[in-house]
């Protein structure tokens, strides 16, 4: 595939070349997982992917529980269906557990790893119904001798708990609270992580491909031989064939390949969009010289503004509309497609907050100069 072959399958797989005419939690199943470090995120996400979205559904969807957040992919805070919760969490669990228990800040606890699995089945028996990140800290503390937030602190990313909605505008505040995913301790046998991650990778080509081993391994953070093992379990039920670089691809038989010349509209992507985020090579939506201006220092990766598919810069919203600074140059005929989207934008953050991600305004003073427009005045 050419890499610009690449780019439009990615979009299509994330429903980025077409808004779809999709429920809340398909969207989420066809795109695999949405991240929610930031509240505001997913729903800037489906905003950009899901023709009249209503954030509202999204709402009633984590009420329900047909959408779940929990730690998950890259050890951080992820959307994902709750049918995919249990394969993801599983599959996932040796990168969990080793991000955590082999952490410092766990160390200072004064417990054991083994004491640490021990304490799951009660911790989840207590959190059977709601509670919030207090209460259960305070839970730990009690059974903890030494310094028990180093005991909470992990527990809190690796057990099977799943964030409860707390309240508007994005349906979680600053102050987290969990419910239990389930009644069963972890599973402390290594196969049933194995056994998981076959289905977890084939759900990830799903959602990402066409995409290689060192991808795979970047966005679950698995070690690449487990991944190639996993592959390998998987045979003939996925595609290979040579990527832009001659490495090789996979992907999933049937699923969207669009040509190469499909126009991709222009997209205002919220923060932390997955799709920037989801490989070892990022360049297939991010050129690597716009890369470091929108990921920042410590990781923080910026609302951007997509062109023909690719990142070309940032936006921020102002009392004007919403501003886009732009490093790559724009063809004069993608101005209005991205006025209207702008339009779109600031009517949709208006009915819940219109400045989702302004704690972060602070790195605007830190670019470099570009391009500055303000465009989708009311």
């Amino acid at each position: 595939m050419s890499p610009r072959a690449l780019n439009r399958a990615t979009l299509a797989r994330q429903l980025l070349l077409e808004r779809a005419d999709l429920t809340v939690p398909e969207a989420v199943r066809r795109v695999v997982a949405l991240q929610a470090q930031h509240p505001a995120s997913p729903y800037v996400a489906l905003w950009n992917r899901v023709a009249r979205f209503d954030p509202a559904d999204l709402d009633a969807a984590l009420a329900d529980r047909a959408v779940v957040k929990a730690s998950l992919l890259r050890i951080a805070l992820h959307l994902v269906h709750a049918e995919d919760y249990e394969t993801v969490h599983t599959a996932m669990q040796p990168s969990l557990r080793a991000a955590r228990l082999h952490d410092p800040r766990f160390a200072v606890s004064g417990i054991s790893i083994d004491e640490a699995h021990a304490l799951v089945p009660y911790l989840l028996a207590y959190a059977a119904g709601p509670r919030t990140g207090a209460e259960l800290e305070a839970w730990v503390d009690a059974r903890v001798p030494e310094t028990p937030r180093g005991a909470w602190w992990a527990l809190r990313t690796f057990a099977p708990l799943r964030h409860v909605p707390t309240g508007g505008p994005w349906s979680f505040g600053t102050s987290a609270s969990y419910v239990a995913a389930g009644t069963d301790a972890l599973p402390r046998v290594t196969t049933a992580f194995d056994d998981a991650l076959p289905a977890l990778v084939r759900r990830y080509l799903e959602g990402f491909g066409p995409a290689s081993v060192a991808d795979v391994s970047q966005v679950a953070m698995i070690p690449r031989a487990r991944v190639r093992a996993a592959v390998k379990t998987l045979g003939d039920t996925v595609d290979r064939f040579a990527g832009p670089d001659g490495a090789e691809l996979l992907d999933v038989p049937g699923a969207p390949r669009p040509d190469e010349d499909v126009p991709a509209p222009p997209r205002l992507l919220g923060m932390w969009d997955e799709t920037l985020l989801a490989y070892a090579d990022r360049s297939r939506v991010v050129p690597p010289d716009v890369r470091p201006l929108v990921t920042r220092s410590n990781g923080d990766v910026l609302p951007t503004v997509l062109v023909d598919g690719y990142v070309v810069g940032v936006w921020r919203p102002v009392a004007e509309g919403v501003e886009v600074t732009t490093y790559r140059s724009v063809p004069d005929d993608a101005w209005p497609a991205l006025e209207a989207e702008a339009r779109s934008l600031v009517a949709f953050l208006a009915g819940r907050d219109p400045a989702p991600f302004a704690r972060y305004g602070h790195w605007w003073a830190k670019l470099p100069a570009g391009d500055v427009r303000t465009i989708g005045a009311a």
